[in-house]
């Protein structure tokens, strides 16, 4: 016998049959009842308004970002792989658009820019700039000695592009990280960028690499709207609790300018947390890291500023339920409200919860009353962690209810 539930939390919304001899009996004898089924995919909102697999000659489809054009629309460019599924493998940028505030996207790829490393190009960071043009920050990945972020821009929305300047000259050569969705805009228009370095040529031996792939982290600032770029005083390690001779992973850092124009820096580490340090003159220097409230496995977390209400967002794996010793796979996919500029945080409530899934390299943006989210989700099973990626369209008061806070725009 076949009985179909309408609860709000069965898949069987969809009015497939269930078959499960529990949820008959239930409803037999009339007595509300929910369907046990395995974690749903998006549980903050609707499905993914897209999803991009990937394919036979494109393995994997990963970080990317928005940005949204004077005309209205929003572009959403992204890393398409088609020499394999690891970072080293050969890929172009590649972009979808939206004209409905991102509630449905168009179907077929656009290339924005074509592969130009001996590797490939990667992790986009999308920025509309206080003087109206766009800039277009990414890795071009040369070898294990080259990998630096260039930046280029548009003042005709994309239609054609400068050529790349370079954020870190070649004297400074080396493998530096620049996550998707990181670069940052400052209320007085300074630009920061935050990389890990993970290896650099020895300079006692100019053919010898050293490499330290725990990482260190710094950045790189332009208060010459990109022209030019200069160096944090700051290139920080990071360290388990006081113990300095315990050195913990150090990766894809992250920036948000706070109120009052300290700069709040994160981290992911292999620690157990997101770590934290801060700046109060403008990424000139960095604090001394340490955890945040933030429970994480090795894995990078996401935080921006929601525009109509001035709070913080952030979007990561929450491991808080789990001891630091299990906090290993990369779900569920959590957001947080922050209203005290990250001093604390909500309750989280899970966006992405397959026990089985791999969520990672969020991009964040707002379109209206809604959050706009791309992210890595991936599986557990062998190369496919980074292959898929999703967009989703979030709807803000919702999220704020989930969290037991009210949504109060142009509460800043």
């Amino acid at each position: 016998m076949f009985f179909y539930c309408h609860s709000k939390e069965c898949s069987l919304l969809t009015q497939r049959p269930c078959s499960h001899w529990l949820v008959g009996l239930v409803l037999m004898i009339g007595i509300a009842g929910t369907c046990v089924f395995p974690a749903s995919n998006t549980n903050a909102g609707d499905e993914p308004v897209l999803r991009l697999p990937p394919s036979e000659h494109n393995p994997r489809n990963s970080e990317g970002d928005f940005v949204q054009l004077k005309n209205g629309s929003w572009v959403f460019i992204y890393t398409k792989f088609s020499g394999g599924s690891s970072d080293h493998d050969a890929a172009d940028l590649v972009s979808r658009s939206s004209n409905d505030d991102g509630a449905t996207w168009s179907s077929d790829d656009r290339v924005v820019l074509a592969n130009e490393g001996h590797w490939n190009v990667m992790s986009v960071s999308m920025l509309r700039l206080a003087d109206g043009r766009i800039a277009f920050f990414y890795l071009r990945k040369q070898s294990l000695s080259d990998c630096r972020p260039l930046v280029r821009f548009s003042s005709d929305e994309m239609e054609t592009w400068s050529d790349p300047i370079e954020i870190i000259p070649p004297e400074k050569n080396g493998y530096y990280v620049l996550n998707n969705d990181r670069v940052v805009q400052l209320s007085g228009d300074r630009i920061i960028v935050p990389v890990a370095l993970h290896s650099h040529a020895d300079p006692t031996q100019p053919n010898q690499l050293v490499t330290d792939w725990v990482g260190r982290v710094t950045s790189f600032h332009s208060d010459d709207s990109g022209q030019s770029w200069q160096q944090s005083k700051t290139i920080r390690e990071a360290f388990l609790g006081s113990n300095p001779s315990k050195r913990i992973s150090a990766h894809e850092p992250g920036v948000v300018e706070l109120r009052d124009g300290r700069l709040l820096m994160w981290i992911r580490t292999d620690a157990g947390h997101q770590y934290e340090s801060t700046s109060d003159d403008r990424g000139e220097t960095w604090s001394e890291f340490k955890p945040m409230q933030l429970a994480s496995p090795l894995s990078p977390a996401s935080i921006e500023r929601i525009p109509s209400t001035g709070d913080l967002l952030a979007v990561w794996n929450d491991h808080a339920h789990l001891p630091v010793e299990q906090r290993k796979l990369r779900t569920p996919l959590s957001y947080a409200i922050s209203q005290d500029e990250g001093a604390t945080w909500s309750e989280s409530q899970s966006i992405a919860d397959d026990p089985q899934g791999w969520y990672c390299y969020t991009a964040i943006d707002f379109a209206n009353n809604h959050v706009l989210l791309a992210h890595v989700a991936g599986s557990q099973q062998p190369k496919q962690h980074l292959a898929t990626t999703t967009l989703e369209r979030l709807e803000l008061d919702a999220m704020y209810r989930r969290v037991g806070l009210a949504y109060q725009a142009h509460r800043q």
